[in-house]
């Protein structure tokens, strides 16, 4: 990752939100978006944006290989974690598939029917 000193600090105190994030193929380089990274509070004026694009260092073979993956099968670039490695920050990627229209409608009728029976165990435990 390329990363400013107040964003590695930030790290080190693992002041890093990943929940929406995403990562995009451009002009051949891979950028992490949406990743918040809180601001270090002693950086004073020279403390970053939290929420700007990163570039993620890969390999030109490795970049091709998610591009073509991400055109054919419409995958998305999903950041995992991030680490440090030898004092050098990492993001761990996947590809990720998004859940279609009927597999949402499922996941909420499943949602509801949890909830109705927590609502009629609980009503019936007051009694």
């Amino acid at each position: 990752m390329v990363l400013l000193g107040t964003e590695v600090k930030s790290l080190r105190e693992g002041k890093a939100n990943l929940r929406d994030a995403y990562a995009v193929i451009r002009a051949g380089a891979v950028w992490l978006l949406n990743c918040h990274i809180a601001e270090y509070l002693p950086g004073g004026p020279f403390n970053h944006k939290p929420l700007r694009s990163r570039k993620l260092l890969l390999k030109s073979e490795e970049i091709e290989k998610l591009d073509r993956k991400t055109d054919q099968k419409g995958l998305t670039l999903v950041p995992l974690r991030i680490y440090f490695r030898d004092g050098i920050a990492k993001c761990e990627i996947a590809l990720g598939q998004g859940k279609k229209k009927w597999d949402r409608r499922q996941t909420e009728k499943d949602k509801e029917a949890r909830k109705e029976v927590g609502e009629a165990m609980s009503k019936y435990r007051r009694r």
